[in-house]
């Protein structure tokens, strides 16, 4: 095996280059016996600045990166080579945001086309609303059909508002697939949280459950990229928002806080999830079946409540 270590004095440090990642080494050595080096210790080092430690590493390729080299994504934080475009940089304008982010204009659009469905005919609503009786009778398709309805102009506004702002960076990040799963999870974790705490004969509706849903997620990537400035700065947002959101329900009645923290909670823990997936080439798969997994999760709920 060919010896890549170089001995040095007293106190000096080598460099080591290990499947691209480099450590440093620091040797202490006995003056008196230098057979009986003190144990050596690791830690790692920016790629770009090998004589900073850190603790970071970029999300997309895992390479160690210190603060200043950390360029904060929606989904964790990226190195220089990783955060560049790729190709030709284009700007997504809500023209082609319908070819970008697929997933968010579908349910843009379904979301509306049910709001004016829901203005015709009553019946349209009752066939779709959740209400906890009819679930437990195991029509569970309403603890999803049910965050595509909406109470009146100002809850649709906000709900489709907020997915307009934070659904496209997510989507484009994520992938199509796995940001509809996540989607599609949250919103089956939110109607579990209504059916076990929302009573025997809660009825709910609203994409509220998805999202505070994608809150979660963006709160546990933020979290995990609070070392940088920006990223503290973007975590401190969301927490901010978090704060002012989950106080609603004590200001504006009938807001059904259980679907908001079911939500809540299933797309933090989806995010904690993916963060800790090494990275390749099914990632995207991976990550689909994670929240489907959580979907799973919460339709058993709705079987055994």
């Amino acid at each position: 095996m060919p010896n890549d270590q170089q001995a040095v004095a007293t106190g000096q440090v080598t460099r080591r280059q290990h499947c691209g990642v480099k450590v440093a080494r620091s040797h202490r050595i006995n003056p008196v016996d230098d057979q009986h080096a003190d144990p050596i210790e690791t830690s790692p080092v920016c790629y770009r600045h090998p004589d900073r430690p850190t603790g970071l590493s970029c999300t997309e390729c895992g390479k160690p990166i210190c603060p200043e080299c950390s360029h904060d994504a929606a989904v964790g934080q990226k190195c220089a080579e990783c955060s560049r475009p790729v190709g030709r940089a284009r700007v997504i304008t809500a023209r082609n945001m319908a070819t970008s982010t697929p997933v968010v204009t579908v349910i843009l659009a379904l979301t509306v086309v049910a709001f004016l469905a829901q203005g015709t005919s009553q019946t349209f609503e009752r066939a779709l609303i959740q209400f906890n009786p009819d679930v437990h009778n195991g029509e569970l398709w309403r603890m999803l059909t049910a965050a595509f309805l909406h109470a009146n102009f100002i809850h649709i506004g906000f709900n489709m508002y907020v997915l307009w702002i934070l659904g496209p960076s997510l989507e484009r990040q994520l992938g199509s697939a796995p940001f509809a799963a996540l989607y599609g999870a949250t919103a089956l974790a939110g109607g579990a949280a209504f059916l076990l705490f929302g009573g025997p004969f809660g009825a709910a509706l609203g994409a509220s459950g998805a999202i505070f849903g994608l809150f979660g997620a963006l709160f546990a990537a933020s979290y995990r990229g609070r070392h940088t400035a920006a990223g503290d700065a973007q975590f401190r947002r969301i927490v901010s928002l978090l704060a002012l959101n989950l106080l609603l329900p004590l200001i504006v009645p009938r807001i059904a806080w259980q679907a908001h923290l079911g939500g809540l909670a299933a797309g933090a823990a989806i995010m904690f999830i993916w963060l800790k997936m090494p990275r390749g080439p099914r990632v995207g798969l991976a990550r689909t079946a994670v929240a489907l997994a959580v979907a799973g999760l919460a339709l058993v709920v709705g079987v055994l409540a």
